[in-house]
């Protein structure tokens, strides 16, 4: 194989599988103490709006800041007497009752940033507003604790920056057996062949080579160990609980994997928000509610958390639009069977006291969030992962 063809169907082959910067040997990366919890995050692309999903149905001012937008009080799912949960949301009152569903509110960072993909990559990479990183947190976790790409698995076709590491990805795939089937293709074996040619060490092959043969490695281990399960269990029909649907058999069939990755767009609401996060909420609580279930059925939810956050929430006035722009503070939604603190975390922050924009005040850094679920829950340290210590919290 000369190199240029190399080089052109190994851009095939990095696209297939998403780990274009492994190189770590899988014996020189500590796991004795991964352990068996898992770690399922879900991203509300677009900023969903907070204030109508966890409503503060008692306060006023909501009520004259949102005059046609606002959550009526016959319509909300009181959690108490003060807040309640949007109508849409109702899935998610049973696991609120079971003690299942811890809400944080008040969530975001210093010097807020009210860009899509800005505040995205900040999340993402866990760092401040000011600093940027070609790395994200669940990269640095397998960095630093895991054997594989495996280990962290997003269900899509692309990679979020949440999931690249310094030195090694996560593997992106919605569908194993194909992912399978493709690294079967005999040019894996011709570079397998050929991995010993003196120009592999030119130009990076050397490192590319590794690349895939740990992306094959992962494939294959992925679709032999995931075929051993089917679900049982029903599932709304739409693209989000599909990829619920695909994580919980990766779980159910005790994949080796420590973090699953799933997102639902759409909820850039800035004209006639009602109808469309209404829909959106539907989406997200009954997927959820059928993914749930079906962890309960396998015995497999008491080791799996599930957390649920958006880049930013939505300013507290409605605009002219009926929707909302981009805001700042937001809620986070984590569902467990393991939690510490239930139900309502923390209360809304003040909405007579808003910033200069007309967004509620951040309370709590979303990387203490992180920190406490790198420390408590997947049991590593957390400051290693995040390049800086942080409070935790209680929640777990």
């Amino acid at each position: 194989m000369d190199r240029r063809k190399f080089i052109k169907n190994s851009t095939l082959a990095s696209s297939l599988f998403f780990v274009p910067s492994f190189v770590k040997a899988f014996e020189q990366v500590a796991i004795n103490k991964l352990g068996y919890k898992r770690l399922v995050i879900v991203q509300l692309s677009g900023g969903n709006d907070g204030l109508n999903t966890v409503v503060p149905y008692r306060n006023d001012l909501y009520y004259k800041a949102r005059p046609t937008l606002g959550i009526a009080k016959d319509q909300v799912i009181k959690l108490n007497d003060a807040l309640g949960l949007h109508p849409s949301l109702t899935p998610l009152k049973r696991l609120y009752d079971d003690g299942h569903l811890s809400i944080i509110n008040n969530v975001g960072y210093p010097n807020p940033i009210r860009s899509h993909f800005r505040s995205t990559d900040i999340w993402h990479t866990a760092t401040d507003s000011n600093r940027y990183s070609q790395s994200g947190w669940i990269g640095r976790y397998l960095d630093n604790y895991a054997k594989s790409p495996h280990n962290a698995i997003e269900i899509g076709d692309s990679l979020s920056l949440a999931m690249k590491g310094e030195r090694m990805n996560a593997i992106a795939t919605q569908n194993p057996k194909m992912s399978f089937f493709m690294s079967r293709d005999p040019y894996f074996k011709r570079i397998h062949d050929h991995k010993n040619d003196a120009h592999l060490s030119e130009h990076n092959l050397g490192y590319l080579y590794k690349t895939m043969i740990a992306a094959e490695s992962s494939a294959k281990y992925i679709h032999e160990t995931s075929k051993t399960y089917t679900s049982k269990n029903q599932y709304p029909d739409n693209k989000f609980a599909k990829q619920l649907k695909t994580t919980a058999r990766f779980i159910n069939a005790r994949l080796d994997t420590k973090v699953f990755y799933a997102s639902l767009g759409g909820f850039d609401t800035h004209v006639n928000q009602k109808a469309k996060q209404k829909q959106l909420l539907g989406v997200y609580a009954n997927s959820i509610a059928a993914f749930v279930d079906d962890l309960k059925a396998n015995n497999t939810f008491k080791d799996t958390l599930i957390l649920t956050f958006s880049e930013f929430g939505r300013r507290v006035k409605q605009n002219a639009n009926v929707g909302t722009d981009h805001g700042t503070a937001n809620n986070v939604f984590v569902i467990g069977g393991q939690l510490k603190k239930q139900g309502i975390y923390n209360n809304i922050a003040s909405l007579s006291d808003l910033d200069d924009n007309g967004d509620i005040k951040f309370e709590i850094d979303f990387r203490t969030i992180y920190a406490t679920v790198l420390n408590k829950w997947l049991e590593v340290d957390d400051a290693a992962v995040l390049n800086k210590s942080f409070n935790q919290l209680s929640f777990i």
